[in-house]
């Protein structure tokens, strides 16, 4: 699977994201190296590679999906292929179109599981779903190689599927986790001061010190550029850009006491 399961794993990851745009802050540059890239853009990853993946927990306040993609690459790489999958699943459900190719792929294939052509044709469905997706090429073809019954097979664990993974509430749902985390930065900081992301520290330094962090408009940045990553071709998305200045709340002043 690791040709196919390539393609989507790169074009994610925060920790590489941040790495890749900012260079790593002081806390340690190997905690933030993602996915170690192959030599080749088009060489897939051995299972090492994916094991050394960095998640960073608290992306998951952002961007559940690429948390969960992250988390599934990592247990992939391990070999553990049903947490795995649970993984994939979990980023699926937050409208990670990448996710739900690779379970696509992993049911057609058989990949540490029986092959199921028709749940393989929903999942690719569902990954293409949003206009000139990167997916639309791998369902076009299993559409076609699809008998009837397995057409229809499909269509019926669709009728199971939307409801959870479609964008229509997926997507939807991570938009609003998304606006979430990002309405508590503005409100915590307004772009002032250093954030320091959860689990982007080393072990030796687990609470580094906050000036050794990134900026946070530095941070804001990486995860506006990532959440446009994840919400490509969905219509709903909107980015938060730079912070906003928060005014502190109004005090009645004391009266004098007479």
């Amino acid at each position: 699977m690791h040709g196919l399961f390539w393609k989507s794993v790169r074009s994610l990851l925060l920790p590489a994201l941040l790495a890749g745009m900012f260079g790593a802050p002081s806390m340690g540059a190997a905690a933030t190296d993602g996915v170690s890239a192959p030599k080749s853009a088009d060489t897939a990853p051995s299972d090492a590679d994916l094991a050394s993946t960095k998640c960073a927990i608290g992306e998951e306040r952002f961007l559940p999906g690429d948390y969960f993609y992250c988390l599934a690459t990592l247990s992939y790489g391990e070999q553990h292929y049903g947490y795995a999958q649970k993984f994939f699943q979990e980023a699926a459900g937050w409208g990670s179109k990448p996710a739900q190719y690779v379970l696509g792929i992993m049911a057609l294939n058989g990949d540490h599981q029986p092959v199921n052509r028709p749940l393989a044709l929903a999942w690719l469905t569902l990954a293409a779903e949003r206009p000139r997706s990167s997916f639309g090429q791998a369902y076009q073809s299993a559409y076609a190689h699809a008998t009837v019954a397995e057409r229809q097979a499909a269509e019926s664990l669709l009728a199971k599927l939307r409801p959870v993974y479609a964008d229509a509430t997926a997507a939807v749902r991570a938009e609003k986790r998304y606006t979430q985390g990002m309405a508590q930065l503005a409100h915590a900081n307004a772009g002032e001061g250093n954030y320091c992301l959860e689990g982007l520290t080393t072990p030796a330094d687990p609470a580094p010190d906050p000036q050794q962090c990134l900026p946070m408009q530095t941070m804001v940045d990486a995860i506006d550029k990532q959440a446009a990553i994840v919400f490509d071709g969905w219509s709903g998305h909107v980015s938060v850009g730079a912070l906003q200045q928060v005014a502190a709340p109004a005090t009645n002043a004391p009266r004098p006491v007479k």
